[in-house]
This record gives C-alpha cells, sequence and structure tokens, in this order.
C-alpha cells in the first residue's frame, strides 16, 4: 500500500476489462495506486464498468474500442483531467492507444503502443509509424515543465537482458531493430526508465505469454514500462511489479507495473538550461475538459 507521502502510478495491460475485472478490483483495493493507466480495454465506450470503478474509489477516463485496444486512466478519490485522447500526427488513426491526463500533480500518458507482428508487413510498419509520432510528442511532453510520466506497453523488449531467451524472439516485431532503436531514442530525450534504474542487475519481467508454461518457468519479457522526465526524475522513490496478480487463476498475460513518487519534490531538479526558454506548453488543466463521476 503506498504511502500518503507518496505517489503510487501504475500500467496494467487487463487483456480485456470485462473478462479481468474481479481481478483488477483485488489489485485495486490490495495495492491501492494513485493512479492506474490500462490497456487493452477490448470493450466499446459504453461496455466500460465504470460503476465498478467508482465504487472501488476511483474516477476514470477511458478510450474504448470494441474487441481490440482501448485504453484507460483511474484516479484514486479523485476525477482524471482530460488532456487528450489521441495520440497526435495522424488524424487518420482511428485505433484507440493514448490518454493524457492531469492527476495529482502529475501529467500521465497512457499508451498501448502497436504490437507490429507479423513482420515485415504493414502492421509492422503502423508501429514504427505510431512510434514516430510519440516520440515527436514525447519530446514536447518532456519540455513542459511539469513532471510527466509515460506509461504503458510500449511492445517493446529493451534489450536481451529483458527477455528470458531472446534466441526464440529474434524475428517478433518486440525485438526488431527499428522498434529498439526507436525506443532509444525516446529515452535519450531525457526519459528516465524508472523500472531499469531501480533494479539495474535483475532480470525482472512484465509480461509472461500463456504458451510453454512460461509464468510457471519465470519466462518472460520487460514490455511494460513508466518513463520519467527531468521533473518527475528527482521524485522517483521505487519501481517494481506486482508479480502476485499475473498468478491469479485465468490472469492478464501482463503484470501491474508501478512508480512511486515523492508527492512534491524534495530536491530541486537539475536546470533545463538554454532550452527552457523554448519550451512548448503542454494543455494545462484549465483548459482540459473536466470529466466528473457524475456525467461519466
Amino acid at each position: 500500500m503506498p504511502s500518503r507521502k507518496t505517489l503510487k502510478i501504475a500500467t496494467f495491460n487487463v487483456n480485456g476489462i470485462r473478462t479481468r475485472l474481479p481481478h483488477l478490483l483485488q489489485w485495486l483495493a490490495k495495492e491501492q495506486p494513485d493512479v492506474a493507466c490500462l490497456q487493452e480495454l477490448k470493450a466499446a465506450d459504453d461496455g466500460f464498468p465504470v460503476d465498478e470503478i467508482h465504487g472501488a474509489g476511483y474516477g476514470a477516463l477511458w478510450v474504448g474500442q470494441r474487441a481490440w485496444n482501448g485504453v484507460a486512466v483511474l484516479t484514486r478519490d479523485a476525477d482524471p483531467v482530460e488532456i487528450r485522447r489521441a495520440l497526435p500526427g495522424d488524424r487518420a488513426d482511428e485505433q484507440s492507444r493514448y490518454l493524457e491526463v492531469a492527476a495529482h500533480g502529475v501529467i500521465v500518458a497512457c499508451l498501448y503502443l502497436p504490437n507490429g507482428n507479423p513482420q515485415p508487413g504493414p502492421k509492422f510498419d503502423y508501429k514504427l509509424h505510431w512510434f514516430e509520432r510519440l516520440i515527436g510528442h514525447a519530446q514536447t511532453l518532456y519540455d513542459s515543465g511539469h513532471p510527466v510520466v509515460l506509461a504503458g506497453d510500449f511492445n517493446v523488449v529493451p534489450t536481451d537482458f529483458d527477455i528470458y531467451d531472446p534466441k526464440h524472439w529474434r524475428k517478433d516485431a518486440l525485438l526488431q531493430p527499428e522498434s529498439r532503436e526507436a525506443f532509444e531514442r525516446l529515452l535519450q530525450q531525457g526519459w528516465l526508465d524508472a523500472l531499469r534504474v531501480k533494479h539495474p542487475e535483475e532480470r525482472i519481467y512484465t509480461f509472461w505469454d500463456y504458451f510453454r508454461q512460461h509464468w510457471q518457468r519465470d519466462a518472460g519479457l520487460r514490455i511494460d514500462h513508466l518513463l520519467l522526465n527531468e521533473q518527475a526524475q528527482p521524485r522517483l522513490v521505487d519501481a517494481g511489479v506486482d508479480r502476485w496478480v499475473r498468478g491469479l487463476e485465468k490472469a492478464s498475460d501482463h503484470a501491474p507495473t508501478w512508480v512511486t513518487l515523492e508527492r512534491e519534490a524534495a530536491r530541486v531538479a537539475k536546470p533545463v538550461a538554454k532550452r527552457a526558454a523554448k519550451r512548448t506548453p503542454v494543455r494545462t488543466a484549465k483548459k482540459a475538459k473536466r470529466v466528473t463521476r457524475a456525467n461519466a
């Protein structure tokens, strides 16, 4: 359970929110994240279990899509404030994969990056195009002057250390050089990979597929990430994975992954130097439409 002095922000690919709703509610009750980013809702907007989420003590925003995709952000004892509900850069993109909110003094971007399989092919091309859009928008977020967390299922295994056995996955889109290079370019903007920083020597995983006893053998992959910008980095306290959720009966193939941040920065962040004068502000909460429980 997070301390009142810290803020727990988590990401969880639920792999079907209706199917896994009991697991989700159990996790929320036990771990009590302050912000929970969900992916793969696999439900239309009107199929989102808003009453159950409110009953658990959480406000919610969501972008659904029937049978596929879908993202949501839940906030404990508060309503998240919407900033945007689609990744900029392609107005023709109809897939529900991005939701950006202000919550508890932090900007949180919940994302579900395309898987990209099979590759090569149009699905992999879409993955790389989506990644380029993310990199472009992420720079704006990084330079916003606000603490920002990019949280979600990135569908990228950053290095061979982040997978139990890379040789059997070499043809998978999650390990392709183009995928890894895009993730590295994102980090080079200055984002901190919180889970890896807190566990530099540990083979820590967030995903175990349903085949060949991978969960039972701890044959996993690290594809769920929480990245912190310069303003958020000094507030980092801890990061981890709630593995017990993956062990539940008929669980999602992902486990919730999280960071804890100091609610207020205890140290002064390093100056952004000349770049600060060129910041492009993110839409603020005052400009964003507030979605309350009454009209959810």
